[in-house]
C-alpha cells in the first residue's frame, strides 16, 4: 500500500468511527507532505531517519509511512480496519445497498474538513454514482456560507473535475438558509443553475410554532427547493438543543404537494427527523432523502444510520430519492419550475 493511500484511509476510519477533528487531522496532513515529495526523497527520508523533520509528519505517521514502504500493511491501519469492520447499524442493510448518492455534502469552501476533490472522491470510492455538493449559503457567516460570486467559481471548479470523474458525476447544489420570512439566502438566478437546493433552517430555531410553520412552508413551496433540510434542527451531543416547534402535518402536507423531499439527516448528533415525525412524514406520502449531511470524507459512510432509522419507521425505498438514477434525480429537480 502507497503512504498516502495508508494515511488516507486511516484518517478516513477515524471520521466515520467520529474520533477527535485533530486526530484525524494529523493523518490528512501527512499524507499532503508525502504527496509533496517526489519518491526518491520519501525514500532517502527514511533511509536516513529524518522522516519528522518535514512539517505535518509525526512519530505516528512516520511509522504508518515506514511500514507502507516497507510492504507491509501499518499495524495501525489493520487495528482500525478490524475495528471498523462491523456495520454502523444492524438494520436497513437492503436500502443501504439500494442508494445512489448522497444529496447533502459540505467541502472546505464553507465549513467541511477537506477539499472538493477529496470529498467527491471518496464518494466515488464508496460506490455512489453521484453526490451533490451543498456548501452553506450567505448568511451563515460562521460557517463561511458562499456568496453568490464564490458560488459562481464553485461551479466552474465542479465542472472541471467532473470532466475527469466519469462515470461518477458531482452535482452542484447548495444548503440554502430558510430566512425568517420563508425566502431563501441567494439569487433566484443562481439558485435555478444549480442541480439541487436542500433547503434548512439554521437561525431563530425557537421562533413561535405558528410563525416557524409558516417559515417553513414557504420554503418547501418556493419553486427552487427540492430537500427540507434536518427539519427539527435538534442537536442530541455536544451542545445539545431541543428541536424546533413547528406544525408537522402541515408542513409535511406542504412537502407532499409542492413534491420537495423531507431529509432523514444521517449525522450521530442530528438524526433528524426523530421517529415520531418520521412516522408523520411516511403517513403525508412525502419523497425522502436519506443524506449524511458530510463535513468530512469518513462521514460519507454514515448514511446506514439513516437507513435504519428509515427501515424502523418503515419508509418506502421508492420513495428514496437517492435511490434514483442520476438521470432521474435531475429529471425530478429540473421540473422545479413547474411545481
Amino acid at each position: 500500500m502507497e503512504p498516502v493511500t495508508a494515511l488516507r484511509r486511516i484518517a478516513f476510519l477515524l471520521e466515520r468511527s467520529q474520533a477527535a477533528t485533530y486526530r484525524v487531522k494529523a493523518f490528512r496532513t501527512a499524507a499532503e507532505a508525502v504527496a509533496a515529495m517526489d519518491g526518491q526523497e520519501l525514500t532517502d527520508r527514511v533511509t536516513r531517519g529524518t522522516l519528522e523533520t518535514v512539517r505535518g509528519i509525526g512519530p505516528k505517521t512516520a511509522q504508518v509511512i515506514r511500514e507502507s514502504l516497507s510492504g507491509d500493511t501499518p499495524r495501525y491501519l489493520e487495528r482500525l480496519e478490524e475495528e471498523g469492520s462491523a456495520p454502523l447499524a444492524t438494520q436497513g442493510e437492503s436500502l443501504r445497498a439500494a442508494l445512489r448518492g448522497d444529496c447533502h455534502v459540505h467541502s472546505d469552501w464553507s465549513d467541511g474538513g477537506s477539499g472538493i476533490e477529496e470529498m467527491g472522491r471518496t464518494a466515488a470510492e464508496l460506490g455512489h454514482e453521484w453526490a451533490v455538493l451543498t456548501d452553506h449559503s450567505p448568511r451563515l457567516t460562521v460557517a463561511n456560507g458562499l456568496s453568490p460570486e464564490r458560488l459562481r467559481r464553485q461551479l466552474d471548479v465542479v465542472a472541471e473535475l467532473n470532466r475527469s470523474w466519469a462515470p461518477f458525476r458531482l452535482l452542484t447544489g447548495i444548503e440554502c438558509d430558510i430566512l425568517a420570512d420563508g425566502s431563501l439566502d441567494q439569487e433566484p438566478e443562481l439558485l435555478e443553475r444549480l442541480d439541487l437546493v436542500v433547503v434548512s433552517v439554521h437561525s431563530k430555531l425557537r421562533m413561535d410554532a405558528k410563525a416557524m410553520t409558516a417559515r417553513m412552508i414557504a420554503a418547501v413551496r418556493n419553486p427552487h427547493a427540492d430537500v427540507l433540510g434536518h427539519c427539527t434542527g435538534r442537536l442530541l451531543s455536544g451542545r445539545t438543543r431541543p428541536q424546533s416547534a413547528f406544525d408537522a402535518d402541515q408542513v409535511f402536507a406542504a412537502c407532499a404537494e409542492a413534491g420537495t423531499a423531507v431529509e432523514i439527516n444521517c449525522r450521530p448528533e442530528r438524526l433528524d427527523p426523530p421517529r415520531d415525525l418520521l412516522r408523520q412524514a411516511v403517513a403525508a406520502g412525502v419523497l425522502f432523502s436519506i443524506d449524511t449531511d458530510a463535513h468530512a470524507p469518513g462521514q460519507l459512510d454514515w448514511q446506514a444510520y439513516g437507513c435504519a432509522r428509515a427501515e424502523e419507521c418503515r419508509v418506502p425505498a421508492e420513495r428514496v430519492v437517492t435511490t434514483w438514477t442520476e438521470r432521474r434525480l435531475l429529471d425530478w429537480t429540473g421540473r422545479r419550475t413547474h411545481r
